[in-house]
């Protein structure tokens, strides 16, 4: 059960770690356009990226908040989970790079981050970053789905 005193502020530099290895390619977008980018299209769904983009910044409680009865160090399967995500987020990303923009890559730029985040805040026991992670994941699906699978 979820309680708050198991809680406390602190710094978790995996959960930094985290962030900013999935952040290094949209780093390299912004600054490096792909061939055929279009996730650079005006977005239909302004209200939905509104609501991920705050679900986004509260998924800072990735590295700021800390439960203190978690297991050290995390799960094997959790700890796989993310990386494995974090590596078909990367390989989605070199697809697109390389010209390949169909639902599948689509699909693998949109989840694989998402995956990557609630299997690290299932790990860490942090309710309020997987809590944050899922309903950016919820939004962050609506937005590529109408977007670009409609």
């Amino acid at each position: 059960m979820w309680k708050l005193k198991n809680y406390k502020l602190g710094f978790d530099p995996w959960g930094l770690a985290l962030f900013l290895l999935i952040m290094l390619p949209n780093f390299v977008w912004f600054a490096l356009p792909a061939p055929n980018d279009v996730l650079r299209s005006e977005s239909v769904t302004p209200l939905v990226d509104a609501i991920a983009q705050v679900f986004q910044i509260i998924m800072a409680a990735l590295c700021a908040v800390a439960n203190v009865t978690r297991d050290k160090p995390m799960g094997r399967r959790c700890l796989t989970g993310a990386a494995v995500c974090a590596v078909l987020y990367f390989a989605g990303w070199a697809s697109y790079y390389a010209g390949i923009v169909n639902p599948a890559v689509i699909l693998t730029l949109c989840l694989a981050p998402c995956g990557a985040f609630l299997s690290f805040a299932l790990g860490r026991k942090n309710i309020a970053a997987l809590v944050s992670a899922g309903g950016f994941a919820v939004c962050h699906l609506i937005f590529a789905v109408v977007n670009f699978l409609i």
